[in-house]
């Protein structure tokens, strides 16, 4: 994908993928040469395998494979799930819990692209990773994408950084 050159192509692009403040991470990217539509792309993506604020439909599946597969990976999720339903944990508790644990698991990725393992031995210390644009036969095309984790929570698709409703 060709990012475009102009502060004013980037603006509509931003504004079609439905950012909060088009002109600011236009602004960004333009002035600061941070790979921002890349950074906006990536991390809406990301927030598509985030349970939908309301969705409950992904309790009911979780609980049905667990019965079907007890000893599946993650059975264990429908299992709990079920167990905290029947001390009468709401849905929407549920999936707030979920929610919040997702999307800090996002912040954590985008944080540990930047940092590099957890585990620091001589051996590995100059073990670094990252993301990046990649042409069609898979080699980096520009810079790296970081600072992802800092603009996890503008994505929320509530607008509400992961902040509770208001009761």
């Amino acid at each position: 994908m060709p990012i475009p050159k102009s502060k004013e192509e980037l603006i509509k692009i931003f504004t079609e993928l439905g950012a909060r403040s088009p002109e600011l991470w236009a602004k960004s990217q333009m002035e600061e040469d941070i790979p921002q539509l890349l950074r906006f792309l990536f991390l809406k993506s990301a927030w598509h395998y985030v349970v939908a604020e309301g969705d409950s439909f992904w309790i009911e599946e979780q609980i049905k494979l667990a019965r079907k597969w007890p000893q599946a990976p993650y059975a264990g999720l429908g299992q709990t799930l079920e167990k905290l339903r029947n001390q009468g944990a709401a849905n929407e508790d549920l999936t707030t819990i979920a929610r919040c644990l997702q999307a800090q698991m996002i912040f954590s990725l985008g944080y540990l692209l930047d940092s590099g393992p957890s585990e620091q031995t001589a051996e590995i210390q100059d073990v670094r990773w990252g993301l990046f644009q990649v042409d069609n036969d898979g080699r980096p095309l520009g810079p790296a994408i970081s600072g992802l984790h800092e603009s996890v929570l503008e994505l929320d698709p509530t607008q509400r950084e992961m902040r509770p409703t208001k009761s």
